[in-house]
């Protein structure tokens, strides 16, 4: 381990209560076997540690990321703590335990809990039109493609939005990458304008005709932010106030926002992209930090959060622990257990890039296991797992069979061109 020597804390760095109850396809009572009864054997053990130093600290001698660090808990115990090479590589910064990194997509399961909070209260049902309580999207229209003459032909969708689609990615909305005509009227729209508010974004997208009709395809893209959007308005309360005082408070997650102050601008891991050429290059910070250095009007439900490892893996472990953490009760377990519940039918074929995460369906806002990896070159895990990830690379999961909850922190770019996320699962699971 020559240029990246590891960080590594004591296994009681939180102390967090025992996880009461693990969740998994065969409902396994942690540590647990389904035929005997007897205690699993652990997955994390001296030689599972040595394994996740060697494969982290070669990425980083290899020159393939700047920095990485990653926790792993089981039975509710950290079992790992590792963290490798630099933060701020130009500027001589080591990556730590309290660096803070942009987590992008991994602010959609935290939306996820926010908005499922609510249903618990009885504010919605999940198959309610999303028209109901947000009716800029009453008269959306479906893009199918041009007549004889070139023109575009938009027609009314074959049933409405529902709650439902926007957590599963059903919805049928346009993606910021969309070249095509539809593309065009986004782009046109810019409903992420970081001068808008959610309810200027909401009226924005709504603007824009669909590219399938609802509950049709998997199509990931802006649904997270409606449902930050939905949050807002029916919690009478500004989106980020609300994850405040209902989740980040009351979890202890003292670090996880929107806004990074100039007080802790030394500990914001800088963003690398990997070049064609494989060379790693250090993103301007005016840039790659831009939105989370002022205060702006948007705070998206489906990205914009910044997080250190330790906060993450409170919430990774609220949801492990089927909702509850150190007291706090966040949700109630069988709300837990429908988010991790594939919500995606065998009929809806057209799944865009979910099949790159291997054998998985979709929940509420993360993906689900549903099935064994099919070949030795898919990622492993366990069925029941959920996990998701995000833009910059960063990834977790919570696998309740084994009762183990990780979080691996990286910023690189494009999305973990170099088989980071396969690689550090096989260093959890082993051979």
């Amino acid at each position: 381990m020559s240029t990246s020597t590891a960080r590594r804390s004591s296994a009681n760095h939180l102390r967090l209560a025992p996880l009461v109850v693990s969740l998994s396809a065969v409902m396994l009572v942690p540590g647990a076997s389904a035929q005997t009864g007897v205690e699993r054997q652990r997955l994390i053990d001296d030689a599972a540690r040595a394994r996740i130093d060697s494969t982290l600290s070669r990425f980083v001698d290899e020159g393939l990321v700047a920095g990485v660090s990653a926790l792993v808990y089981e039975r509710g115990e950290e079992v790992y703590f590792g963290a490798f090479g630099m933060a701020d590589r130009e500027a001589g910064v080591p990556m730590e335990r309290n660096t803070i990194v942009q987590i992008f997509s991994m602010t959609k399961p935290v939306t996820g809990v926010a908005l499922m909070q609510l249903h618990e209260g009885g504010l919605f049902d999940l198959d309610d039109p999303l028209s109901r309580y947000a009716p800029e999207f009453a008269n959306v229209r479906v893009y199918a493609g041009r007549d004889s003459a070139g023109q575009p032909v938009l027609e009314p969708p074959r049933r409405e939005i529902t709650i439902r689609d926007l957590t599963r990615h059903t919805a049928g909305f346009a993606g910021g990458a969309d070249t095509s005509y539809v593309g065009r009227l986004y782009a046109q729209a810019d409903p992420f304008d970081r001068e808008n508010t959610l309810a200027d974004m909401a009226r924005a997208l709504a603007s824009v005709p669909l590219v399938f009709h609802p509950g049709e395809q998997w199509g990931y893209g802006p649904s997270v932010d409606v449902q930050a959007y939905l949050v807002e308005k029916m919690a009478g309360i500004p989106f980020a106030e609300y994850l405040r005082e209902r989740i980040f408070q009351p979890l202890g997650m003292n670090e996880t926002r929107y806004f990074v102050p100039a007080t802790d601008s030394a500990r914001f891991a800088a963003m690398y992209r990997r070049g064609p050429d494989g060379e790693l290059t250090k993103a301007p910070r005016e840039e790659s930090h831009a939105f989370n250095t002022r205060e702006w009007p948007l705070t998206p439900g489906g990205w914009g959060l910044t997080s250190t490892i330790d906060d993450y893996m409170r919430f990774a472990l609220m949801l492990q622990n089927e909702g509850e953490l150190d007291g706090a009760r966040i949700l109630q377990p069988e709300t837990v257990r429908l988010m991790t519940t594939n919500q995606l039918s065998d009929s809806v074929t057209e799944r865009s890039f979910l099949p790159s995460k291997g054998q998985v369906g979709f929940g509420i806002d993360f993906a689900v296991r549903t099935r064994p990896p099919a070949s030795p070159d898919e990622n492993p895990g366990e069925v029941g797992e959920f996990f998701w990830d995000g833009l910059a690379s960063t990834l977790f999961w919570v696998d309740p069979r084994n009762d183990l909850t990780a979080v691996l922190f990286v910023q690189l770019v494009p999305f973990d061109p170099i088989g980071l996320h396969r690689s550090f699962r096989r260093a959890v699971y082993g051979p």
